[in-house]
């Protein structure tokens, strides 16, 4: 059997919620280039926001999209989202193809279908960064948040068998699922599309750059305060509900946050960058990987996913606690280091979207192969 076949099959994909083109959404589009355009489930879309080859899917979306200010707060209704994932009757699909950081994998299938799921994190709301997320949020809904939490830890829980062929993003979320549910999953790194970026001949780098979606978990604010009482200056491009906050933080120092921008801007500031900064700790992490692929090196916090994607010493280096005086000393170590663009864009090719499809395709060829045995 080979991939040939696995197209024929009636497939369905399920996505937590489709807002707009990041990591996650990139891993999807990898997917539906790999077995077609098919029916597509999702909590919320807005479909202004996504690609051309998502919007060839048949999208269909839960309850919640009809639910006051959805396609910009629909983190509101998150104690409701088992229940939406739940209601999507997915009983008709040979394979379900599930990718998920919330509730996806949760989703209903019958006893025939394959569900192979690509897990990007167990719940991140509810497990790892729950307290990060809590302390996020106003004082009443910090109040209602242990409860909250509760609920949507048994849920998750409740749908470890539901899924029959676990993925991950990392070794870093193999070890935290084994924790969580106390199963295995294979490692499938997810794509960068290194296709969309080059090294900069005789660039002029003057600052650093932290980019990605402005949130609790990643950070930023770090990076923010390690600069705010030296004269180098940082670039913080993205966008997300913590802008305001970082904004003011950034107000009246050497750090400049510029707010959302555009693809062609994101290889610009790649390119012309002193060094990428990754203050948080990620499952996973796309946007280093597409900073080596410029030829810009990375400085990152020595844990999680970006220990699988950066060579100490070769593309970046580590800092090891979350602190601004970690930062500053990761900041003279870098500076007084050589570093090679070559090396840092041949440690991001070995993530290309070339050799995400091929692992696909292998892995959902052998789960298909595995759920045709009999029992």
């Amino acid at each position: 059997m080979g991939i040939d076949e696995i197209r024929k099959l009636k497939i369905a994909f399920v996505h937590d919620w489709l807002t707009g083109m990041r990591g996650g959404e990139n891993v999807l589009e990898q997917m539906v280039d790999v077995l077609g355009p098919r029916d597509l489930y999702t909590l919320v879309s807005i479909e202004e926001n996504l690609s051309e080859q998502l919007l060839a899917c048949d999208i269909h979306t839960s309850f919640v999209q009809s639910l006051p200010w959805s396609s910009t707060r629909h983190q509101l209704y998150l104690p409701f989202f088992p229940l939406a994932i739940e209601s999507f009757d997915l009983s008709s699909y040979d394979l379900v193809v599930s990718t998920s950081h919330c509730v996806a994998r949760g989703c209903v299938t019958s006893a025939n279908t394959l569900h192979w799921s690509y897990l990007h994190t167990p719940v991140r709301y509810a497990w790892e960064f729950s307290e990060i997320y809590r302390q996020s949020v106003n004082s009443l809904a910090q109040l209602a948040w242990p409860l909250t939490m509760h609920y949507l830890r048994l849920w998750d829980l409740s749908c470890v068998n539901r899924v029959d062929h676990y993925s991950c993003n990392s070794e870093n979320v193999r070890r935290r699922i084994q924790k969580c549910y106390g199963t295995d999953a294979e490692v499938l790194y997810p794509p960068a599309d290194t296709s969309r970026f080059r090294i900069k001949e005789n660039s002029s780098s003057d600052y650093y750059l932290a980019f990605g979606a402005l949130v609790p978990y990643k950070r930023v604010d770090l990076a923010i305060e390690a600069f705010a009482g030296t004269n180098r200056r940082l670039i913080v491009a993205g966008s997300g509900p913590e802008e305001s906050r970082l904004r003011e933080l950034a107000r009246g120092t050497s750090v400049e946050v510029i707010g959302g921008v555009d693809s062609k801007k994101v290889v610009e500031l790649y390119q012309n960058a002193i060094a990428f900064l990754f203050p948080g700790e990620e499952d996973f992490g796309i946007t280093p990987l597409e900073a080596q692929a410029c030829g810009t090196p990375v400085i990152a916090y020595g844990r999680g996913g970006a220990l699988e994607t950066v060579v100490e010493g070769e593309t970046g280096l580590f800092f090891q606690d979350q602190s601004r005086a970690s930062i500053e000393d990761a900041l003279l170590r870098f500076e007084d280091t050589a570093w090679d663009p070559e090396k840092c864009r041949n440690q991001a090719l070995k993530f290309s979207n070339e050799v995400f499809r091929q692992k696909f395709e292998n892995s959902l060829i052998s789960a298909w192969q595995d759920h045709l045995k009999p029992c």
